[in-house]
C-alpha cells in the first residue's frame, strides 16, 4: 500500500469510530485518500475555528462601546456571600462613575442540585416553594448592602432553563457530549466529583464518626457509581493553556492563575455533566433523555449568558452584553469558572470573559466560617448595628484578595473610629465648621485670583500636597483597572490621612492672623482634598460620600470621575445640608458602644 494511504488510515483511526474501519479499508487507495483528506480538512477547520475564536474573543472583549458587565456567582439559597456582592457592586459603581451609564451587575441564586434537594427535604417542604421562600433573603441582603444589581437571576427562571437546554443541544450536536459509566467520590455540599488522590479518611471530632472527605474543602464525600453524560473537557487542554498564556491577567491575582495552569497541565479529565434523575430529580432534564439531569454546575455557569439573551440576538434595551468584563468569584470555585466555563464557551464558539477577580475567604478566629462550626456572621445584624457604609468600607478595606481575612467586631469599631470618624469625618468637621474662614470665598478666590500658581511659595509642602491631589484620581483608577478595589480604597484613605496631617502642620487658624492669602490657599487645598476623595469614594460608601459632597455643596451633576480632577469645579463651597453643632450634623457620629 502507498505510504500516503497508510498515513491516511492511521489518521482515519483517530477520526472514525473503530466499528467503521472495515468499511473504510476496502476502499481504493484513491477514494480512501480523498475521504481522509476531507476529514482532515474538517478537523483542521475546527482547530482553526477554535484558534480564530480565541483571537476574535480578545478583540471582542475590548470593544470600546460595550457596556461594562460584572457578575457574581449565583449563590445557593441556603448560604450567602456578602463580600462578593460588595466587590462586584463597587466595580459596577466605579464604571458608572467613569461615565458608563449602562454598566450592569448580575447576581442571583442557584436553585437546582442535590444540596437544594436535600435542604428542602430536611425542611419538609416542596423544593420549588423552598427556593421561592429562601431566594427572597438574598434579594433582601443585596438591598440591605445597597448593591445595585440589574437582574437577580434564578436558575428556575424559564428563560434560563431554555438557554441551558439550548447549550446542551449545541454541545451534543458538536459531538462534545458522550455517555459512559462513571465512578468516583462525590460531594453533595460541593456538587462535584473528587479523584481518589484528593480525598482521605477523617474523624469527626464532634461525633467520633469516620468518613471520607475532600482534602480541598474538608466536606464529606461518598463513593458513587452511575452512568452519566460526559463533556470532552480534555479536548480543550491545549486551547486553554494557549489562552492563559496569551491573557496573563485573565485570573487575578496572578498566583491563582498559576494554580489553574498547573491543574490544566497535569490533571485535565473529561467532565461528568449529568446525574441520574432518580438521584437528582431537582434539576433540568437532559434534552431527549429524561433519565438524566444536567449537572448543577453546568446549569449554574450558563446563567451568565442567559442574562445577555443568548442564543437570541442582543436586545437593545439589555445592557448586559457578553462577554463579561469581570466575573467576581471566591477562590474555592476557580476550577468551575476558570477551567470548565472557558472550555464550554470555546465549544460554543463564544468569547471568553475578560477577567476573573478571585478573592480569599473571611474567617473567624482563623477558621473558615460555616454553619457547622457555628461561626457564621449574620450580615443583616452587622449592617443594622454598624450601618451599611461602615460594613461596605470594612469589607473593601480589610477583605482579602490574596489572603484570608479574619472578621472581628472590634476591628470594625477600630476602622470606624480611626478611618471614618477620626479620619474623613474629623477632616470634614475641622474644615467646614471652621469659624475663621469661608470655604466658598476661598474656592472663589482660587478661581478668580489663580491661587493654583503657588510655585513661588517658600514652603514646598503646599506644592507637594497639591501635586499629590492632582495625581490621586489616576492612582485610584490604576488600582481599579487591575482590578484591586482594596488597593484603590487604601489610596483614597491615604489622602485623608495626609490631609489631616497637612491641616495640622499648616494651621490655617493661625495663618488668618498673619498671612491671609496663604490661609486661603491652605483652605482651598483642603476643600479640594475632600471634594476629590468624596467623589472617588462614592463606589465604596455611596451614602456617606453623597452626604460629604452635600456638606461641601458640590452639585449633583459635578460628581463624576472627570470632575475629580484638581481645580475642575469652582462652584462649590456652600453646604446644602445643615452642618449642625457637636455630634449633630457630623459625617460619622461617635458609636454608642465599644464592642
Amino acid at each position: 500500500m502507498h505510504a500516503d494511504s497508510e498515513c491516511c488510515i492511521r489518521k482515519l483511526s483517530t477520526l472514525v469510530p473503530p466499528k467503521s474501519l472495515p468499511v473504510a479499508v476496502i476502499l481504493t487507495n484513491r477514494a480512501l485518500t480523498s475521504i481522509i483528506l476531507e476529514l482532515i480538512a474538517i478537523e483542521n477547520e475546527a482547530v482553526v475555528s477554535i484558534h480564530e475564536h480565541l483571537r476574535t474573543s480578545a478583540k471582542y472583549r475590548k470593544a470600546a462601546n460595550k457596556p461594562f458587565y460584572v457578575t457574581t456567582p449565583i449563590f445557593y439559597v441556603n448560604t450567602g456571600h456578602l463580600y462578593t456582592l460588595v466587590l462586584a457592586d463597587i466595580l459596577k459603581r466605579w464604571h458608572v462613575l467613569r461615565g458608563d451609564a449602562r454598566a450592569s451587575l448580575l447576581t442571583g441564586t442557584d436553585e437546582h442540585g442535590m444540596k437544594i434537594q436535600k435542604a428542602a427535604s430536611q425542611a419538609n417542604t416542596d423544593t420549588k416553594l423552598f427556593c421561592d421562600d429562601n431566594h427572597v433573603q438574598f434579594k433582601h441582603l443585596a438591598q440591605a448592602a445597597n448593591v445595585g444589581y440589574d437582574r437577580f437571576i434564578r436558575t428556575t427562571d424559564a428563560d434560563h432553563i431554555d438557554t441551558v437546554e439550548h447549550v446542551w443541544r449545541e454541545l451534543d450536536q458538536k459531538n462534545y457530549i458522550y455517555k459512559e459509566n462513571h465512578s468516583g467520590w462525590y460531594s453533595v455540599s460541593d456538587e462535584t466529583f473528587f479523584p481518589q488522590s484528593s480525598v482521605h479518611l477523617i474523624l469527626d471530632p464532634k461525633t467520633g464518626r469516620k468518613h471520607m472527605a475532600s482534602m480541598e474543602t474538608g466536606r464529606e464525600v461518598e463513593w458513587t457509581e452511575e452512568q452519566n453524560y460526559h463533556f470532552r473537557l480534555s479536548a480543550f487542554k491545549e486551547d486553554l493553556l494557549k489562552f492563559y498564556a496569551e491573557n496573563p491577567t485573565f485570573i487575578i491575582p496572578r498566583y491563582r492563575m498559576d494554580e489553574i495552569i498547573k491543574e490544566v497541565t497535569n490533571n485535565l479529565e473529561d467532565l461528568s455533566v449529568s446525574r441520574p434523575s432518580q438521584r437528582l430529580h431537582w434539576g433540568i432534564r437532559v434534552p431527549g433523555d429524561a433519565t438524566q439531569s444536567i449537572y448543577v454546575w453546568v446549569d449554574a455557569l450558563i446563567n451568565y449568558i442567559t442574562n445577555t439573551g443568548y442564543p437570541n440576538p442582543q436586545l437593545e434595551d439589555n445592557p448586559a452584553v457578553w462577554p463579561a468584563n469581570v466575573q467576581v468569584i471566591g477562590k474555592d470555585i476557580m476550577r468551575f469558572h476558570c477551567i470548565y466555563w472557558p472550555a464550554i464557551l470555546m465549544a460554543l464558539r463564544l468569547p471568553l470573559p475578560q477577567q476573573f477577580l478571585t478573592h480569599a475567604h473571611w474567617t473567624m478566629n482563623k477558621a473558615k466560617m460555616s454553619k457547622t462550626a457555628g461561626n457564621v456572621v449574620n450580615p443583616f445584624y452587622a449592617i443594622d448595628r454598624f450601618g451599611v457604609d461602615t460594613i461596605r468600607y470594612y469589607m473593601a478595606h480589610d477583605g482579602g484578595i490574596n489572603d484570608d481575612s479574619d472578621y472581628e467586631n472590634a476591628w470594625i469599631v477600630e476602622r470606624y473610629r480611626k478611618d471614618l470618624s477620626g479620619g474623613m469625618g474629623n477632616l470634614a468637621s475641622r474644615l467646614l465648621r471652621g469659624k475663621r474662614w469661608n470655604v466658598r470665598h476661598c474656592v472663589q478666590c482660587a478661581a478668580d485670583k489663580n491661587l493654583l500658581s503657588i510655585e513661588s511659595l517658600k514652603d514646598r509642602s503646599h506644592i507637594r500636597f497639591r501635586d499629590y491631589l492632582q495625581n490621586l484620581p489616576e492612582t485610584v483608577s490604576n488600582a481599579m483597572d487591575e482590578p484591586n478595589p482594596r488597593r484603590a480604597l487604601h489610596a483614597i484613605m491615604d489622602s485623608i490621612y495626609m490631609s489631616n496631617r497637612y491641616i495640622t502642620s499648616a494651621s490655617p487658624w493661625a495663618l488668618v492672623e498673619n498671612d491671609l492669602e496663604l490661609a486661603k490657599v491652605v483652605v482651598y487645598l483642603l476643600a479640594e482634598s475632600l471634594r476629590i476623595t468624596g467623589i472617588l469614594i462614592q463606589p465604596f460608601t455611596p451614602n456617606k460620600a453623597s452626604q460629604l459632597l452635600d456638606m461641601l455643596g458640590v452639585q449633583k451633576d459635578r460628581r463624576s470621575y472627570h470632575d475629580a480632577k484638581f481645580g475642575t469645579d469652582s462652584d462649590y463651597g456652600v453646604s446644602t445640608v445643615n452642618l449642625g453643632k457637636g455630634v449633630d450634623g457630623t459625617l460619622f457620629p461617635p458609636l454608642l458602644f465599644d464592642n
